[in-house]
């Protein structure tokens, strides 16, 4: 780097177990003017200094000691730290391996680190790849800031005069753009950009964000041929491989979806989420030996994460159940027990995998008290996924436990994460034949939302605007179709709009729920004064149409 003074301003996280190369890595920062340093031996450590504050560069060694058992590797910290956005766009994350192994190397580009470099390497190296990060880094960051801010219409401006004030990087711009509008559901615009992309050069990216927006759009069998024949010419673009599997998957294809992810992880066999999305294919396939794998997999690979799932627990004996094999699957129980125990959602974990045990055994009487015990714990859960949910849901209902399967399902609806739709809550009930707890359900909801109603009035009137408007989305999410939550909500936005400041995407949710109130009733009293409002703020606040 030229400039010390700048460098001497970065902070720098080295993840390294090896107190010389730590050292070594020191030194050459060193000579480039770069002295706030700060060290993690291994990624429960870097996670947790990453939770309490972010850092310019991660300089990250690929082999953490996981070899050895004492924790995760660089790649699956890098997996934990996107999935869970402890690091920015614009954070370096350069990943630093001696081993040539080619799988890992694509493990680890596949979850794009800035860069990777081979040891051994120079200070000069590693000097210029910093430098080179940086300055591409300073390009992008008044975009990444405004992703950050939640501004997608102004980000994708950003985009557009960057493309043309920065030629160097006007391809990656026009990328980030695509990504952007798929984001906002605008997938007919981002399928244009791919296509003119494609026009100029056949980039690899550029086929996977044109297969994406024709899969958005309901174009299955289209976007299914362009992810063949790209894995064909790339056959090293991960993501490929998964959308396709998607793509399968969608179309009901689930042998074909369990190779192509098959294939996948035997090119790239150190990715966590698609090692369970495999397992999760191959035990509604009906390949149980194919799901144990990937489940084992799955739970051996995450054991040292600090975001450990006690699900995947619950999903490899579910497998080992439906295999009939009792003793490994009540060995998972007690490891799940031993070493992840303290919360309600392992209690709920624990309890649906020993209802599964009891079950195989012909133990009724044990099994209805483990799902007693399950619903008793989700009730103090947080972060429990919807699936596990309906499944205790379903087998609620199979064991006449009406009252339990409506609590768990109206939990599901009380999440606004969980991204099930009332319609799909109650078919849940009609699937098993009552249609009498599905009525019920859809009364409760209804009540719920009038409940939300109120109470977002209330905080409207103690000066909560914004507090009222979460209640809104609230009601919205357990009561999607009804017109008078509706009209409430595009109410209780344009208020905070007006009185906060504008909101991009709340003022999309707006602009979507008018659409849906149109649909519903164009002639509606309101209509017509809410799009006026709308407008107005719009003018307010200079934001084109």
């Amino acid at each position: 780097m030229n400039n010390m003074q700048e460098n001497s301003n970065l902070s720098v996280l080295v993840v390294d177990p090896n107190p010389g190369m730590r050292g070594s890595l020191q030194a050459m920062l060193n000579q480039v003017g770069i002295s706030k340093i700060e060290y993690a031996v291994n990624s429960s450590t870097a996670m947790r200094q990453l939770m309490r504050k972010s850092y310019d560069v991660i300089l990250c060694e690929y082999d953490l000691g996981s070899s050895s058992g004492d924790g995760q590797d660089g790649q699956q910290l890098l997996e934990d730290l996107r999935h869970h956005r402890l690091i920015g766009m614009w954070t370096i994350f350069i990943m630093l391996t001696s081993e040539a192994v080619y799988s890992k190397v694509v493990s680890a580009a596949e979850l794009t680190p800035t860069d990777y470099i081979l040891k051994p390497f120079t200070v000069d190296m590693l000097s210029g790849r910093i430098t080179r990060a940086l300055e591409r880094r300073k390009v992008f960051l008044p975009t990444y800031q405004l992703i950050g801010q939640g501004n997608l219409r102004e980000a994708i401006r950003s985009c557009e005069q960057a493309e043309q004030a920065q030629p160097r990087y006007a391809t990656e711009f026009a990328r980030l753009r695509a990504e952007l509008h798929l984001e906002l559901k605008e997938h007919e615009q981002a399928e244009a950009l791919y296509r003119t992309v494609l026009e100029t050069r056949p980039l690899g990216w550029a086929s996977l964000g044109l297969a994406r927006s024709m899969q958005a759009q309901g174009r299955i069998d289209e976007a299914r041929d362009m992810l063949e024949r790209l894995v064909l010419v790339n056959p090293r673009l991960m993501a490929a491989y998964d959308l396709l599997a998607r793509c399968h998957e969608a179309a009901g294809d689930l042998t074909q979806s369990q190779k192509v992810l098959e294939e996948a992880v035997g090119i790239s066999p150190h990715m966590v989420r698609r090692l369970r999305k495999l397992g999760e294919v191959a035990l509604e396939a009906g390949d149980v030996n194919a799901a144990e794998r990937s489940f084992k997999q799955v739970v051996s690979k995450a054991r040292y994460s600090e975001f450990r799932d006690p699900e995947d627990h619950v999903r490899l004996v579910r497998t080992l159940v439906k295999k009939g094999d009792a003793t490994q699957a009540a060995g998972i129980v007690r490891d799940l027990d031993r070493s992840m125990r303290g919360n309600a959602n392992v209690d709920a974990c624990k309890a649906i995998s020993n209802s599964l045990l009891h079950e195989l055994a012909g133990n009724k009487a044990a099994m209805v008290a483990d799902l007693h015990a399950a619903v008793g714990a989700v009730r103090s859960s947080s972060g429990l996924s919807a699936g596990l949910k309906i499944d205790l849901a379903q087998s609620c209902l199979a064991n006449q436990l009406d009252q339990q399967a409506s609590e768990v399902m109206l939990a599901v609806m009380n999440d606004t994460e969980s991204g099930v739709s009332a319609q799909q809550a109650m078919a849940v009930f009609v699937k098993a034949g009552r249609d009498d707890l599905a009525e019920g359900m859809g009364r409760q909801l209804k009540a719920q939302a009038q409940v939300l109603l109120g109470v977002a009035d209330e905080k409207r009137n103690m000066g909560d605007v914004r507090g009222a408007v979460q209640t809104l989305l609230e009601a919205l999410h357990i009561a999607p179709k009804n017109l008078q939550v509706m009209i409430a909500v595009v109410g209780g936005i344009l208020r905070q709009i007006n009185e906060m400041g504008w909101d991009h995407p709340l003022a999309e949710l707006c602009a979507a729920q008018l659409e849906n109130i149109r649909s519903v009733d164009a002639g509606h009293p309101r209509l017509a004064a809410l799009e006026d409002e709308f407008t107005g703020a719009k003018r307010k606040y200079g934001i084109s149409a």
